[in-house]
């Protein structure tokens, strides 16, 4: 899917994806993969059923909703039993699939695990799986890779090289993940651009989303791919295996490959953090 870009039309939106090949006369279906919710995420501001209409505005196909799990920042009670915690922690993801009855887009279930501040986001997993394994709470971080991978599904370590005032070191696992997420729309260039030469360094997937909160009008960021994603676990093998393209859509409706975006993929300073591997390079 490496090629030369030419404005051509999205199905379904109003949207110009700038591709290269002359003969190539669409491009495809637009996903997000990082989004939050009110109902489980403490920092969400929007209903998971809100999304519907606004995500299908902006153009996309399909969304994963990827609440902070309960050790982040989650607003999910601590004092409650497990299956209860689950049960309101995926009302987010269902109210978002229950509204999108009968309508053109994709909801689908995903996860933002955190440990010491790096987080990970999990496709390929669903309610069922989490009610079931309530001992992930006290796993590492090879441990839950290697469960999700064996229930068929994905870890990609969530903007890597993000900095903010509440953290104090970047902590990258790049032997527990699958994948990285090097374009985040809610970080700096810089902060994508090394995590972008960082994920180049290592030949590991890329990913690209909004990490979105609420809706907002700049740019946001998301998977394309050339054909219609079935269900999550089609979207963690599509991530995988290069099906999709990380892509930035822009506040004009232009949507560009990240690779195409010398900002957001060339570093011009170092981090301002120390930079640890928790789980050895």
């Amino acid at each position: 899917m490496n090629c030369h870009y030419l404005p051509v039309r999205l199905p379904g939106a109003n949207i110009v994806c700038e591709k290269k090949n002359k003969d190539i006369k669409k491009m495809g279906f637009l996903y997000e993969t990082h989004l939050h919710t009110c109902e489980a995420s403490a920092c969400g501001k929007v209903h998971g059923e809100d999304y519907i209409d606004y995500m299908i505005n902006k153009g996309y196909s399909g969304f994963v909703v990827t609440d902070h799990f309960f050790n982040g920042n989650t607003c999910v009670p601590e004092d409650m039993p497990w299956a209860d915690r689950v049960e309101m922690y995926a009302s987010g993801y269902e109210r978002a699939l229950k509204a999108a009855e009968g309508r053109d887009i994709n909801v689908m279930f995903g996860v933002e695990f955190n440990f010491w501040k790096d987080e990970y986001l999990i496709y390929g997993i669903d309610k069922k799986w989490l009610l079931d394994n309530e001992c992930i709470m006290e796993m590492t971080r090879h441990e839950l890779h290697d469960a999700v991978r064996k229930a068929g599904g994905v870890m990609i370590q969530a903007h890597p090289f993000r900095e903010r005032d509440y953290l104090s070191d970047i902590r990258l696992a790049p032997s527990a993940c699958d994948g990285v997420e090097v374009y985040n729309a809610a970080n700096k260039p810089n902060m994508n651009a090394l995590g972008f030469e960082y994920t180049t360094e290592l030949g590991m997937p890329m990913t690209a989303g909004s990490d979105i909160h609420y809706f907002y009008d700049g740019d946001m960021g998301g998977m394309l791919f050339d054909t219609k994603i079935t269900d999550v676990k089609d979207l963690a093998r599509g991530l995988i295996d290069g099906r999709g393209i990380p892509v930035r859509l822009g506040q004009n409706g232009v949507i560009t490959p990240v690779s195409e975006i010398k900002e957001q993929t060339v570093s011009t300073e170092l981090p301002t953090l120390p930079v640890i591997y928790p789980e050895g390079k």
